[in-house]
């Protein structure tokens, strides 16, 4: 049997904390073989490819993005032998990993940057970005990191062993490695095919846009003290013209290896015609943050959804996420909107990335100062990215089932009831409603292969059809705080599935109520 070419445009991916995930060792820490333990639920619920936050040998200085060995599993999480053993039985569920790649920064701690610092004339001297103080002992230039919204200095760090500055665009524990050494560039390209080689399907590439500097260090015309104005304003410190050769060599790697995407992050602000322009080079999908940033309002829908989907087109895959390990958690809009939420995301022409916990409906939680770990200020919340990493709640049992031991963060207070075991034998429960969801879309190609047609209803009701051939379904989500009346399109429908309730696969007529609130699929009987 022929593999599926496109997997990721027609599957459903879901992101892994694995510090969070399930703790296999009781240390209080996820762990490689805890997803290897677990990988039987996802399959129950439907998901096909497997994102997992990073694993490699790190200090956590920025818990995993800060790596000093990307050929390596940090001990915490196991080894690579565990990590081989995850692989096979992904393989057996026909679950598909792919994982991030960081290929902007290391850590301070990496032999790379050890070398590089030791003296202006070893043999990894250039491999990182270094430029001398200018002439009052000040940075190079204005440029800024952006680990804090409320105060980001500069992206310069002071060494005193080269008598220089280099460059770390997010914090000073993250050096930049320097992409325009061809030794640089070629070390990283054998990190994707080492894990390549290993069996993964790709990689979600952190912070793409940075990868290329302006080879001058010209200042920037403009500086703000808040970092998103920062980064939708630079013009020398990111998304510089190279960034595009280096995407386009990542693919001719990738090119190697059957079936496999990329998928980049890139700053949140970002104008779609910029976007698309990765995908010119190779980029599969350049992530799309816009529902993690923005109100869950039909003004807001009308003015992103068509546009984007309309601009994407055929050129590029449209894709959809509620939340990630730096932003808040769906239910920042409360339980109706965070179920609104979950069928937008799988309804939507696109590609849906679901972050763990998401489908149970897990709270943003209140982490106490004296529990805090995270050593950043999230330039997207202004706060710590705590809440949203809390542990997976797997049964009302002692630490939620995650662990035997005290987590690394506290659990929700609500744990006992939002939980994968109590939410099973609930059909009103958040993970039921992502189940038929899940289902609806793997048994009805309009869902995974339709074009989307956006309609035009009054009040607050957002809808739009998915057609593919004979296969028709139509969604509405009433994003308003009163009941509304909907005439439906020609034809006969069943409801399929509610947001508010169960009940399913029974007719309806026109004019149709929807609750406040309250989101439908219907499937137009041929």
């Amino acid at each position: 049997m022929s593999e599926n070419l496109n997997w990721w445009k027609e599957g459903v991916f879901y992101q892994i904390y694995p510090r969070s995930f399930y703790d296999s060792n009781n240390d209080g820490i996820g762990d490689l073989p805890g997803v290897t333990q677990k990988l039987d639920y996802l399959k129950w619920l439907g998901i096909e490819g497997l994102w997992l936050s990073p694993f490699f040998e790190s200090p956590m200085d920025d818990f995993g993005y800060d790596i000093t060995d990307y050929l390596n599993v940090d001990p915490i999480f196991g080894t690579l032998n565990d990590f081989d053993v995850m692989m096979a039985k992904s393989n057996e569920l026909g679950l598909k990993i792919i994982l991030d790649l960081v290929p902007n920064h290391t850590s301070y701690k990496h032999p790379w940057f050890q070398e590089s610092r030791s003296s202006r004339d070893n043999p990894k001297a250039d491999w990182y970005i270094w430029r001398d103080a200018k002439p009052d002992g000040s940075p190079p230039n204005n440029w800024c990191a952006i680990s804090s919204i409320k105060k980001i200095g500069s992206a310069w760090a002071w060494d005193e062993t080269r008598k220089q500055y280099f460059l770390a665009s997010f914090s000073p524990v993250q050096p930049d490695v320097n992409w325009r050494n061809p030794e640089v560039k070629a070390a990283i390209m054998d990190v994707l095919r080492f894990w390549l080689d290993r069996g993964v399907y790709g990689f979600r590439i952190d912070m793409i846009d940075y990868l290329s500097k302006d080879a001058e260090f010209r200042d920037e015309p403009s500086s703000t003290l808040e970092a998103k104005d920062y980064i939708s304003t630079a013009v020398y410190h990111l998304n510089q013209v190279e960034t595009l050769q280096y995407v386009h060599e990542m693919r001719q790697v990738m090119d190697q290896y059957p079936a496999r995407v990329t998928i980049g992050e890139t700053a949140y602000h970002h104008p779609l015609e910029q976007l698309l322009k990765f995908t010119e080079h190779g980029l599969d999908m350049p992530f799309n943050f816009r529902f993690t940033i923005a109100p869950l309002t039909k003004a807001f829908l009308e003015s992103f959804v068509k546009t984007y989907d309309t601009t994407f087109g055929t050129k590029a895959q449209p894709n959809y996420s509620f939340a990630n390990h730096d932003v808040l958690r769906a239910t920042r809009l409360g339980d109706p909107g965070a179920r609104l939420a979950a069928m937008l995301l799988l309804t939507l022409r696109g590609t849906p990335f679901i972050y763990y916990g998401e489908e149970l409906g897990m709270e943003n939680v209140d982490v106490p100062p004296e529990r805090r770990q995270d050593p950043f200020v999230s330039y997207e919340s202004g706060g710590t990215r705590d809440p949203n990493r809390t542990p997976m709640q797997w049964t009302p049992g002692p630490f939620a089932g995650f662990s035997t031991t005290e987590p690394w963060l506290p659990l929700g207070l609500n744990y006992a009831t939002i939980n994968v075991e109590v939410e099973k034998q609930n059909p009103n429960s958040m993970l039921m409603l992502y189940k038929r969801l899940i289902d609806f879309r793997q048994s009805h190609p309009a869902m995974r292969q339709g074009h989307m047609t956006v309609l035009d209803f009054m009040g607050d009701v957002y809808g739009y059809t998915r057609t593919v051939n004979d296969d028709q379904v139509l969604v509405l989500l009433n994003l308003g705080d009163v009941e509304e009346t909907v005439d439906l399109p020609d034809g006969e429908w069943s409801l399929q599935i509610s947001t508010l309730h169960a009940q399913a696969d029974t007719a309806v007529l026109s004019p149709l109520p929807l609750q406040a609130h309250e989101g439908v699929v219907l499937l137009k009987k041929s």
